[in-house]
């Protein structure tokens, strides 16, 4: 059974003052003497008390928190945009409420249902394809909204992210000028940003009067599925010598499956990936991949969006934080 929490009442009655001298301390300790907070301090700490912020919410419409939707929690990508967000809105004193959706538009349906029920001041969003229920419950809250990782698509209010088009392509154009003719793309999830980076691959491809091959799955990215992809693309496409991958979770996979069956890097197989993470830095081969800037487009992102919620003009509308590619040894 849930157990009862204490109310003010119970941290009065421990100081021996009013409910409301309880609260006022809540509200801004400065209004109480000294003495009195250091004995309301302590109460709340004993008694385990919670703050109830429903009444507030429920009076003044606001709930001083943000709603993020992100289609991963186990991609590295993802974490850090979140911790680039919280290091903004935990100094200005906001609270984040979290939604996961798995890359389906129908569940982040659902989780913007849930977060606002809870009178969120204002959103975060991941991807640009949303249902029209989705739409139509942004259009009625009328709360601020930023979305992150793209600087192209057109976007509902803010947006803040890079260009995923050219940088695929630019990659592409990097990998053909290292030699390698049979450039193959392998994409995961078919989620909008794959698609794009693979539009951006073909047009390299076939600017460079070169042959596009990609190959696609539906499931998760992870450094299995990058091996299982090599290996079927072998099979498919036995020509291919070189591989572009939609981010570096499939091309570390991809690596280790090279070396698996005693391939040469890049002389025999060149393999490239997407968002620069940590383990492409310190890998042997040190990998190929472009540098995204993941957690200056969380803060940039809650920076803008709090500055609306503060009533300020916010412009541009479109933030582009650029990448970087890193040659690395696999290409």
């Amino acid at each position: 059974m849930k157990k009862k929490r204490p109310v003010l009442q119970d941290v009065a009655d421990i100081v021996g003052v009013t409910k409301m001298t309880v609260s006022r301390y809540l509200r801004n300790p400065e209004l109480v003497s000294v003495p009195l907070r250091e004995k309301i301090a302590v109460a709340l700490e004993e008694s385990g008390y919670i703050l109830n912020r429903a009444p507030d919410i429920l009076s003044n419409s606001t709930s001083h928190a943000i709603g993020i939707l992100l289609p991963s929690l186990t991609n590295q990508v993802f974490a850090e945009v979140l911790r680039g967000i919280e290091s903004v809105t935990d100094a200005h004193g906001y609270q984040t409420m979290l939604g996961h959706y798995g890359y389906s538009p129908e569940r982040e349906e659902q989780r913007l249902t849930s977060l606002l029920s809870y009178n969120i001041d204002g959103l975060i969003l991941s991807e640009r394809r949303h249902t029209p229920r989705t739409l139509k419950m942004i259009e009625v809250a009328g709360i601020p909204v930023v979305e992150l990782m793209d600087s192209v698509s057109p976007c509902l209010d803010l947006a803040v992210g890079f260009d995923n088009f050219e940088a695929a392509r630019q990659m592409t154009l990097r990998i053909i000028g290292r030699g390698h003719r049979h450039v193959v793309y392998f994409g995961a999830r078919d989620d909008e940003r794959t698609l794009i980076k693979q539009r951006g691959y073909e047009q390299a491809m076939e600017a460079s009067g070169l042959m596009p091959f990609s190959m696609m799955t539906s499931l998760a990215s992870s450094y299995s599925a990058g091996a299982e992809m090599l290996r079927q693309t072998q099979s498919e496409y036995p020509q291919v010598d070189s591989v572009f991958c939609t981010n570096d979770d499939l091309a570390v996979g991809a690596i280790f499956e090279c070396q698996r069956q005693g391939l040469k890097i890049p002389q025999q197989m060149a393999i490239a990936g997407f968002h620069g993470h940590d383990i492409g830095l310190v890998m042997q081969p040190k990998l190929a991949s472009i540098l995204t800037p993941r957690e200056l487009m969380g803060q940039i992102g809650a920076e803008r969006l709090l500055a609306r919620l503060r009533g300020e003009t916010v412009s541009p509308r479109v933030t582009d934080v650029g990448f970087t590619l890193i040659t690395g040894e696999s290409i």
